[in-house]
């Protein structure tokens, strides 16, 4: 039985959370191995649609465990009122699992992310000011605090002092804000102590036994290769590794144990926050995607910037996470279109360019060439295989397929569970 990675091959918001749902009734765990709590995945099970932010998309589905891995930073706060609200909704929450080793949001973290970037200004980053980023930096340098650390009052306080030393300074020196007060940080940490402590685990065991006994597990990535800290549009990116090689770090689970890894691609190109975007459209076309494919950011409730499908980006998420299949989502949205533009190549500096440049100021430059394809105007939610589809759709899902470089084995048809054509299975 299979081990499979699930990840977004643009630059996130391709509908992972409806993938991982469709999967969930049939894997053992759904594993969530690297982001926080500035990725979202909407799911829609019947006429209810439930925002998932730091828990896997296989909490909704019962029999599956779900898993908060080492590689994820969590925030307390925002963890508890995530399960208390789907408590709440009569989604049973007690198989969560959370890796002891995950580092954890603390409220300095939140604070230096806000102020550094109102501080840079023009130049900010476009993060969620949610204390991703400078949790992860303490991750790096070795000042940060880890999940099991809130179970031991005498190491806790040692790694807050540590950390607040020099962060007190910043604040105070360079930002003019007040020092964050030891005391309050450790109170507040302890103080999720005892409703944490049940869900703590040794995951990395966990997963590497249910893989060698057959059981089925699938790696849920946040966000998309191209915010991929490493092969993302640097330094417009997130600050962990969304890309496949991320799942064995965030999960501790090795690379021969993986057997598929499944690119989810939307059927046109969206991204949340500063940075390059070759295809986007800043016109009634883009204003039609962000309508009609309700383009918000599920954590941020920001608008997403909207444009044509880049199968130069398809190719590259192929390449570098050695993609085994495509799950096309939102097909439905470009029902309607007499014509649809589908980018193919860059034009840089006079010259055409068909794979992603690797230089920071080349894809700034990159102008997008385009192949325009027929459109449709039927309903295709109700389609139920690949040749109910029109056949301008056929073709449209066939071009992509080929530009892309790996199948596409299934095709959302609509934001519902059963409103999607399977075509080859994930499993």
């Amino acid at each position: 039985m299979p081990a499979l990675v699930l990840l977004g091959a643009q630059w996130g918001d391709e509908g992972k959370g409806k993938a991982t749902d469709l999967l969930g009734g049939s894997v053992d765990y759904v594993v969530r191995y690297q982001g926080g709590n500035n990725a979202g995945h909407t799911v829609v099970v019947g006429d209810q649609k439930y925002a998932l932010h730091l828990l896997p998309s296989g909490i909704l589905s019962p029999g599956c465990t779900p898993v908060i891995g080492n590689g994820v930073v969590v925030d307390p706060a925002v963890l508890l009122s995530e399960l208390s609200g789907l408590n709440e909704r009569g989604v049973d929450t007690s198989k969560l699992l959370i890796s002891g080793n995950a580092h954890l949001i603390t409220p300095y973290h939140t604070t230096i992310d806000k102020v550094t970037e109102r501080f840079l200004g023009k130049r900010k980053i476009g993060t969620t000011g949610r204390g991703i980023g400078p949790s992860y930096a303490d991750k790096i340098n070795r000042v940060g605090i880890r999940v099991q650390d809130i179970f031991d009052e005498s190491i806790l306080r040692q790694k807050v002092e540590a950390a607040l030393d020099f962060k007190n300074q910043v604040l105070a020196k360079l930002y003019n804000r007040r020092a964050i007060a030891v005391d309050q940080v450790v109170e507040e940490l302890l103080g999720y102590a005892d409703q944490l402590r049940g869900y703590v685990a040794d995951t990395t065991l966990i997963l590497n036994n249910a893989v060698d006994q057959g059981q089925v597990v699938l790696f849920e990535g946040g966000q998309g290769t191209l915010l991929d800290v490493d092969h993302g549009t640097y330094p417009f990116v997130t600050s962990s590794n969304p890309t496949a090689g991320g799942a064995c770090t965030g999960a501790g689970v090795g690379p021969t144990k993986i057997n598929r890894v499944i690119g989810i691609l939307k059927a046109y190109t969206t991204r949340v926050g500063a940075g390059p975007f070759p295809t986007e459209l800043l016109d009634e076309d883009g204003e039609k995607l962000r309508t009609i494919g309700g383009e918000r950011g599920v954590t941020t409730g920001r608008d997403r910037r909207c444009g044509w499908f880049d199968a130069v980006i398809a190719r590259y998420a192929t390449r570098v996470n050695g993609l085994t299949d495509f799950f096309l989502t939102k097909l439905d949205v470009l029902t309607g279109w007499e014509r649809i533009p589908v980018c193919v190549a860059y034009e840089i500096d006079g010259k055409r360019i068909e794979e992603l440049p690797y230089s920071q100021t080349d894809f700034h430059h990159a102008k997008p060439i385009y192949e325009t394809l027929p459109g449709w105007s039927e309903d295709i939610t109700q389609a139920k295989t690949f040749d109910d589809l029109p056949k301008n759709a056929q073709r449209y899902v066939q071009a992509l397929e080929e530009m892309s470089g790996a199948p596409i084995s299934a095709i959302g048809v609509g934001p519902g569970r059963d409103e999607t054509i399977q075509i080859n299975s994930f499993l």
